[in-house]
């Protein structure tokens, strides 16, 4: 029997396969980071106690808490549990790979080509190499990805699955990463959008008064004996009325066949679309978590650590190349080739860079979906400037020399990412207490102290077992989620900046110690000064301990 070949796309699949699983193992980080140490510790309280809307791990007393996502701290927990950091180094490396997959495969199937959602893939993966991480982001990527293909293939085919899928992803984000389940929503809007518009663009809205305006005057003049001529020029106006909205609507839909850069097509899916998303939205009550999955976005939006911490902040185009340059290669698409864009495209992109402006910790999304927007227009590019298939491009790359040079070059960027890492530790001890823990839990009694310390390190505290004033959890801390009416997290910004004097932060609180970096603001003005009310009891190259001695 003749052996069957293997086509020029699984080839081609297969490498990609095998390629974009060694450059997303490459960009994971082995060195956790913050919130990673707390997260294994509120998944240990729930599996111990369970969702009890309170804070343990704090000095502070009676703080409220709404476990955004208990169910991904759950997990994380069972994991650290069974295999240490290195099981949630490797699980970190699998969602990793699966987000990277995920967004080939995606592309793939909605842009119908391999090489550009290849290329693509890798691009995207690259710029949002700083957001893989042992959290429960990395999850809702990879949800997100999923959403945008269930409702791109629904609208396609009104299959029951991809309704399915659209209804089960809310309820995970909901007890995984309860912060983004609004976001799940702003999908749908693009597709909506256009249905709506592509609605009015059909009617033609004066048109359909005045004919519905002259019918009722028909109505009226029949009632009526000796109406007879009016009726007939009613009638007769009725007529050419109807025969200008055909003409009208005629003319409309060639242009909308063949627009000149913007497609808008109307989709009667869309209608069922819409359901599923009011479905959705009672999705949200589908947690222990109460209502938190309608509020806890409008909180946090209320308060003000988004004005407070990095990745909330507005994004500065000049300090982010890889977006400029992405935006760059979209305009000029756009502007000086003969491609066209799907309404609803337009509007996805238009969206996810106001948000992305706005927050520059939405670059992710804006990378992650609008990698299906370029991947199209990518498409679009081939077809009209050139007379090459995709298909005749994989057979060329798939050749001996082709799978060489791509082989070589992916593997020579993967070892360019991933060659420090090795040497690193899943704990860096330069912006972690360790020893400095070690000192505390040793030397202190814990039962009494309260202790001062930095945002970016109390996680790590907590995991220790050491009761901290703040944590990297901002809303805990917040007065719009504590239920309390200091607003802990201010008076730590106000602090740590100098905005206030650190002193008198220390006395509000009953403060007994400090922990800090020993670049620290509040540390070198203690060391300046030399006020006596602080005795050194510990100091490594990176950490400080201070006992606050009592007056009197």
């Amino acid at each position: 029997m003749k052996e069957k070949k293997v086509s020029a796309s699984v080839k081609f699949t297969i490498l990609a396969v095998i390629l974009i699983t060694i450059f997303c193992v490459a960009l994971t980080p082995v060195t956790l980071q913050n919130d990673t140490y707390y997260t294994i510790k509120v998944g240990e309280h729930i599996a111990q106690t369970g969702i009890d809307g309170q804070d343990p791990f704090s000095w502070h007393e009676d703080l409220a808490y709404t476990y955004p996502h208990w169910g991904y701290d759950l997990i994380t927990y069972f994991i650290y549990q069974a295999f240490g950091f290195t099981g949630i180094y490797i699980t970190t490396c699998l969602l990793s790979i699966t987000l990277g997959l995920s967004i080939y495969f995606v592309n793939k199937k909605l842009a119908k080509n391999q090489l550009f959602s290849f290329i693509i893939t890798i691009g995207v993966m690259y710029m949002i190499r700083g957001y893989i991480a042992a959290r429960a982001q990395l999850v809702t990527f990879i949800l997100f990805i999923l959403t945008i293909y269930f409702i791109e293939k629904f609208i396609e085919t009104k299959k029951k699955r991809y309704a399915t899928g659209l209804i089960i992803i809310p309820i995970a984000i909901a007890n995984l990463h309860v912060a983004v389940f609004p976001f799940y929503f702003v999908l749908y809007l693009p597709y909506i959008a256009e249905y709506i518009i592509a609605l009015f663009a059909e009617t033609i809205i004066y048109r359909k008064v005045k004919t519905s305006l002259i019918k009722m005057k028909i109505k009226q003049y029949m009632k009526k004996d000796g109406q007879e001529e009016k009726l007939e020029i009613l009638k007769k106006k009725q007529k050419e009325l109807e025969e200008k909205i055909d003409k009208i609507r005629v003319k409309r839909s060639k242009e909308l066949q063949n627009p000149y850069k913007i497609r808008l097509t109307k989709n009667s899916n869309v209608k069922w679309l819409i359901l599923i998303m009011l479905i959705c939205l009672l999705t949200g009550l589908l947690t222990p978590l109460g209502t938190t999955p309608y509020n806890y976005l409008a909180k946090t939006m209320q308060g003000n650590t988004t004005q407070n911490i990095n990745e909330h902040l507005p994004m500065t185009l000049s300090n982010d190349i890889d977006v400029m340059c992405t935006l760059i290669i979209f305009l000029a698409v756009l502007i000086f080739t003969r491609t066209k864009i799907r309404l609803s495209d337009l509007f996805m992109i238009g969206g996810l860079c106001y948000l992305m402006l706005d927050s520059r910790r939405q670059v992710s999304m804006f990378a992650i979906i609008g990698s299906v927007v370029l991947n199209r227009l990518m498409m679009q590019l081939l077809e009209i400037y050139t007379k090459q298939k995709e298909a005749e491009l994989v057979q060329k790359v798939c050749k001996v020399i082709g799978v060489t040079i791509i082989t070589a070059g992916m593997l020579g960027l993967s070892y360019y990412f991933g060659k420090d890492k090795w040497d690193h530790k899943y704990i860096d001890e330069s912006t972690y207490p360790v020893k400095a823990s070690d000192f505390i839990l040793e030397n202190i009694d814990l039962t009494t102290a309260k202790f001062y310390n930095e945002y970016n390190y109390g996680s790590y505290l907590l995991f220790r077992g050491i009761p901290v004033f703040i944590d990297s959890r901002a809303d805990l801390y917040a007065p719009e989620f504590s239920g309390k009416e200091e607003d802990i997290f201010m008076d730590f910004i106000d602090t740590s900046s100098i905005g206030k004097f650190y002193g008198d932060t220390f006395e509000k609180y009953g403060m007994t110690h400090i922990i800090a970096y020993k670049n620290s603001k509040v540390n070198m003005i203690i060391e300046k000064t030399k006020d006596p009310k602080y005795k050194q009891l510990y100091q490594d190259d990176y950490f400080i301990v201070y006992e606050i001695e009592k007056e009197g």
